[in-house]
């Protein structure tokens, strides 16, 4: 019996040591929907960036089970539209996509942002043209709110669906 979509995740907080889950994420595989990969010199302003988020915070996902690192995820502070929210995002290991891990990771996330206390709203902001983190949100439950314009990476703008979930909501 295949038990991979019963799969469970755990998030470990971002450690100095998860430099190598950035690197392996730069591919142009998984960085077409964000720009492109980036050099090495940025990857470790990313990294330090991580590492050091006060408000929020970053995340290996691993599989609940094993240990083993399926991908990394996120929350931090963003103003949008003339208010502070929570903002999340993720990116899972092409061995590990199509099985509902970036999901329930996503859920998890959720949990975790909402036990901040801080603010009402989580929002993700995944380009129009990238169905697969389309569909977390969906089945992570967040509510679709419609089309924006959105910057990302700086300078670089996309046509992207605004997905919320309110935090106040159980």
């Amino acid at each position: 019996m295949d038990t991979t979509n019963d799969r469970q995740v755990r998030l470990e907080p971002w450690a100095e040591d998860d430099f190598w889950l950035l690197r392996r994420t730069n591919s142009p595989e998984m960085t077409e929907h964000l720009g492109g990969p980036e050099t090495e010199e940025r990857l470790a302003v990313r990294h330090r960036r991580y590492l050091a988020i006060e408000a929020g915070r970053m995340y290996r996902v691993t599989l609940a089970d094993t240990g083993e690192t399926v991908g990394s995820i996120g929350f931090w502070e963003r103003s949008w539209r003339d208010a502070t929210v929570w903002e999340t995002g993720w990116g899972v290991l092409p061995e590990f996509q199509g099985l509902g891990l970036a999901a329930r990771a996503a859920r998890a996330v959720v949990e975790a942002a909402r036990a901040t206390g801080t603010h009402r709203y989580l929002h993700a902001f995944p380009r129009m043209d990238h169905p697969a983190s389309n569909v977390v949100c969906r089945k992570a439950g967040f509510e679709l709110l419609g089309q924006v314009d959105f910057e990302y990476p700086k300078g670089q703008w996309a046509r992207s669906n605004d997905w919320r979930i309110d935090l106040a909501r159980t």
